[in-house]
């Protein structure tokens, strides 16, 4: 089971103030991790006695979710390098569409460490208007990208103040069936870490690091989380540089946000017609979203999502093993290592989600 620029940098400086709040914002149980999969908050529930990453005023924590979106058209202009001369194509892209369901849940909840559960499925398919243009184009048309996924999140609160949370994740990443799934063919591995600092119940942020695929191959760079709920209405959430996300309240039912999101997508795939003398490649796209999005209550539990903007595409080039391998350990030669280098063009994007967040009666007991 599992699938997502102009920001400016919030540096937190030594303790700040608790802010005084006029009134006092809907409290929900901390959100789950967004679409990137970071976990930013606890999921279960907490009392304000030990410190956490979320503040009042996000949103209801996401149980299970189902989510399907889909792209307008885009052009894309191919350069394939293994052919001798390189063979340049271009072609539009008439279908591309994503969908994954995640589920979280506690495997462990007390006040001093709080153990999640992550599991998701997700799934791409390109459609070309003249996929015969060439063998890149008929190799990816109507191909089944999956992700199957699992994590562990581990939430640690410290004491009134500090906290910190560490997440491990894999992932296998591809065109496999079940009948010729190699782990090891497939297999992709992120994590992270990051410390922080609970200010007062509107303001926590906190300093780290991820390892994973966010910026297209596998690297290490460091993150800052910044949430914060400035008034009853207005409020930040972030993990920079991946994502930072301006949240409005309009009331207890109904949310609405923007801001941008960077995501990268890795997927090994077997090529129906060879590329040369090659059989398999590396995919690895990265992509920025400026998004608006809405989030409204339609009974108790069960919340919907409609999220819409445009989605600019940084790279989407393909590799050959070898040459990935040399990229992983830094030995790589920019462009000169890539089979194939795609430009692609930018395009709007519409989603919709249907979620699960806990029953107003549980809150309620674990606000006791």
């Amino acid at each position: 089971m599992f699938y997502c620029l102009t920001a400016a940098v919030i540096v937190a400086g030594n303790a700040a103030h608790a802010q005084v709040v006029p009134s006092t914002p809907p409290v929900y149980p901390p959100p789950a991790p967004m679409a990137s999969d970071t976990l930013t908050a606890n999921q279960v529930g907490e009392a304000q006695r030990y410190a956490v990453p979320s503040v009042i005023g996000m949103g209801p924590s996401k149980g299970v979710v189902a989510h399907l979106e889909a792209l307008g058209n885009f052009n894309i202009k191919s350069d394939l390098r293994d052919r001798e001369p390189n063979e340049k194509s271009e072609n539009t892209v008439i279908k591309n569409r994503r969908a994954f369901i995640k589920a979280y849940a506690p495997i462990l909840n007390r006040p001093r460490v709080k153990l999640i559960l992550g599991l998701n499925y997700d799934r791409e398919e390109f459609k070309f208007e003249d996929p015969d243009r060439s063998a890149f184009y008929r190799n990816l048309e109507d191909k089944g990208l999956k992700t199957i996924g699992a994590q562990l999140a581990v939430v640690r609160p410290i004491d009134e103040v500090r906290w910190y949370l560490a997440r491990v994740k894999g992932e296998l990443n591809g065109d496999y069936t079940s009948s010729e799934l190699s782990v090891a063919d497939y297999l992709k591995l992120s994590g992270e870490f990051i410390y922080g600092w609970k200010r007062s119940p509107y303001y926590a942020w906190g300093v780290g690091a991820q390892l994973g695929y966010t910026f297209g191959r596998q690297s290490l760079y460091p993150v800052i989380l910044y949430n914060r709920t400035f008034n009853p209405r207005w409020g930040v959430e972030s993990l920079f540089p991946a994502r930072v996300t301006v949240r409005r309240n309009v009331n207890p039912k109904t949310l609405l946000f923007g801001g941008y999101t960077v995501d990268g997508l890795n997927y090994n795939i077997k090529l129906r017609e060879p590329l040369g003398n090659l059989r398999t490649l590396i995919i690895r796209q990265t992509e920025a979203k400026f998004r608006l999005r809405a989030e409204r209550e339609i009974y108790d539990f069960l919340w919907f999502g409609l999220e819409g903007g445009y989605r600019y595409n940084y790279s989407f080039n393909a590799f050959d093993e070898d040459s990935n391998r040399r990229n992983l350990f830094g030995l790589g030669g920019g462009n000169r290592d890539k089979t194939v280098v795609n430009t692609l063009g930018g395009a709007p994007y519409v989603s919709v989600e249907l979620f699960l967040v806990p029953p107003r009666s549980l809150i309620r007991k674990l606000a006791k």
